[in-house]
């Protein structure tokens, strides 16, 4: 993660999980992000609608050029890119799996802007609608509106897996060559 808004909120996150794949939505305190709150935004799983927005920070609302409460996540990107970020946001919400991505958009007057956009699930609860948050940052303080948002990288934000006592024991007991006979 190269934005501090990102890194910022990952931390949060990551913080209230504790031990879990995810936080619970109630778990997190706007209060306790208020200077981030402009570049974060929660969207509604509903892959037939293109993500749409629950709620917008407003340096998000900024960057599209308009108010995006209802509107479609997957929309405000490029043909190219809209079965990729729904793909990856689908993965967000059904592996309970972190996103990390590269963005590009075009300014009002064509040149490139580049941004950072951070996707993280919340805790999946029976009878509570399924909702990713996340952040969306862009590198320049001034870029204007945007349009044409072009996924450039992406990567998943594996949480490091943890061995359980036993396997560790077995782990340093075996040294060098282990051969385990397999079926033919």
């Amino acid at each position: 993660m190269k934005h501090p808004s990102s890194r910022a909120f990952f931390a949060y996150w990551d913080k209230k999980r504790g031990a879990a794949r995810a936080p619970d939505r109630a778990d997190i305190d706007p209060a306790a992000v208020r200077g981030l709150l402009g570049d974060i935004f929660v969207l509604s799983c509903e892959p037939n609608l293109g993500f749409p927005f629950r709620v917008a920070g407003t340096r998000v609302c900024a960057l599209a050029g308009c108010d995006l409460k209802d509107q479609s996540f997957a929309a405000l990107f490029t043909a190219a890119s809209r079965g990729e970020i729904e793909e990856i946001t689908t993965i967000v919400a059904d592996e309970a799996l972190g996103a990390i991505a590269g963005v590009t958009a075009a300014r009002e007057d064509g040149s490139k802007a580049y941004l950072e956009l951070l996707l993280l699930p919340f805790n999946a609860r029976p009878h509570t609608p399924v909702s990713v948050t996340g952040v969306l940052a862009p590198f320049d303080d001034e870029c204007g509106a945007l349009s044409t948002f072009t996924l450039t990288s992406w990567r998943y934000l594996h949480q490091p897996e943890k061995l359980l006592p036993r396997a560790i024991r077995k782990l340093q007991i075996a040294r060098g060559l282990m051969v385990y006979e397999g079926l033919r």
